[in-house]
């Protein structure tokens, strides 16, 4: 049977990891990549064309081809949603990855057009909505809710019965205790605890390690 082909929009890293992913794992063929006419510095990546967003349905079908925008939290992830809306209104049906190499337990309930990297746990009970990507490593607990237009970034811990808001960033190694709600539009540092709801619209910055005055040549006693 012949793969459903697929066109990628974007040109970053994520969209030459996505086409990796797309390609070995699932059974579309990537064929090409898109971006918007004002952004375009190359016409080519990694050997497949890279073709004008705004002229996308005319070069290729939407009745023969699905879009993946691989687009990060740019703009609290106002980008990736809008190119994603707009893929849609051209005909476009939005893809979806999930690792094989994830763990996704049977009754969690995925939106469309989600990206789910190896090695993420995804708990019974588990509501993910639209347009959401979990990095690698991560803990989605039991009944927890992840609203739609969400970034989660690697090795983040959501703990069971949390809410989190649309549009919101978690970023490395930030921790979500049990039973809170995040905010929509909430940026949350890498390293930060947060061990009480928010409100939306918040920003968490975790604290910066700041280098001791020993050095630590000095403090282990070694030349």
């Amino acid at each position: 049977m012949a793969k459903r082909k697929l066109v990628i929009v974007g040109d970053s890293a994520f969209a030459e990891i996505a086409r990796e992913y797309f390609d070995v794992d699932t059974d579309y063929e990537v064929v090409a990549f898109s971006v918007e006419r004002a952004y375009m510095k190359q016409t080519e990546l990694h050997g497949l064309p890279i073709v004008p967003f705004e002229e996308l349905s005319e070069n290729y079908s939407p009745h023969e081809h699905d879009v993946f925008v691989a687009i990060v939290y740019t703009q609290l992830n106002r980008l990736r949603t809008r190119l994603a809306r707009d893929a849609k209104a051209k005909g476009f049906r939005l893809a979806s990855y999930v690792s094989p190499r994830a763990s996704v337990w049977r009754n969690v309930r995925l939106g469309e057009h989600v990206f789910i990297f190896e090695d993420n746990t995804v708990q019974p009970f588990v509501e993910v909505g639209d347009n959401v990507v979990l990095w690698s490593g991560n803990h989605i607990g039991h009944h927890s809710k992840l609203r739609e237009n969400i970034f989660v970034s690697s090795h983040v811990v959501i703990s069971g019965f949390c809410d989190i808001g649309s549009n919101s960033f978690l970023g490395v190694n930030s921790t979500i205790a049990n039973n809170i709600v995040v905010g929509e539009d909430n940026w949350v540092g890498p390293g930060t605890i947060l061990m009480k709801d928010t409100e939306p619209g918040a920003l968490f910055r975790a604290v910066h390690a700041e280098p001791a005055k020993v050095t630590a040549p000095r403090f282990f006693k070694v030349a």
